[in-house]
């Protein structure tokens, strides 16, 4: 038996990052560890340069409850050739002098629509993490800045012997019925189940360096008491 933080993850729109390119964004089906920790150090107010490492000894979990649907946006973008403009000010002044020399490209940036997620931390000390979320420093999004969270994350700190267990504590949004399965995924230790990998295992988030991880997916039962 050990205590487990559980807390809510649902947002309108949401972006799990995947591989990213200048062209294309995508998003998966679930937030990344990266992702979850991120949002952590942004409750208790840590910044993307500050040190990580009393989070990253931590163990996640991620229950999806509703993996929402995908849709894709258009961005326009405009850059400027450097032998176009020299030394502008600003880049609208840079814009306006390079004129049809701009350099104009689409590109893609993927979400899911109406997504919802249960997450268990474990390992650490829960309690300062329990009150961030309660009260955060920083504005909590579900990926990125365009999709701020639609819920309270409400934390709770339970003491079980499973992450899963934990997901009796899980306390859902009130529009949201109530799932009987949901997706897992957790670190591969199981080995009957579907493995892949993932890179979300943070190096330096200030260079947006990241190591590959195996992930355990299956899918679990939601406990009775979840709500």
């Amino acid at each position: 038996m050990q205590p487990h933080l559980v807390f809510t993850l649902a947002a309108t729109l949401a972006a799990m990052g995947d591989l990213a390119g200048h062209e294309r964004r995508g998003s998966l089906v679930w937030p990344g560890r990266s992702a979850v920790l991120g949002l952590l150090g942004a409750a208790l107010g840590i910044r993307r340069d500050e040190d990580f490492s009393a989070l990253e000894a931590l163990s996640v979990a991620v229950a999806v409850l509703d993996p929402g649907a995908p849709l894709r946006d258009y961005h326009t973008v405009q850059t400027v050739p450097s032998a176009a403009v020299k030394r502008p000010n600003s880049r609208p002044q840079a814009l306006r002098e390079a004129g049809l020399r701009a350099n104009t490209t689409i590109t893609l940036r993927d979400y899911r629509v109406g997504v919802a997620c249960g997450v268990v931390v474990w390992g650490g000390d829960l309690e300062p993490l329990a009150q961030a979320l309660q009260h955060p420093h920083f504005t909590l999004y579900f990926g990125r800045k365009s999709c701020p969270l639609s819920a309270p994350t409400a934390p709770r700190i339970v003491t079980c012997a499973t992450p899963q267990e934990a997901l009796t504590a899980l306390q859902l949004p009130a529009w949201l019925s109530r799932p009987t399965q949901a997706q897992w995924i957790t670190d591969a230790a199981d080995a009957a189940a579907h493995v892949e990998t993932r890179h979300d295992r943070a190096i330096d988030r200030g260079l947006w360096h990241f190591a590959s991880r195996r992930v355990a997916i299956s899918r679990i039962d939601l406990p009775k008491g979840a709500a």
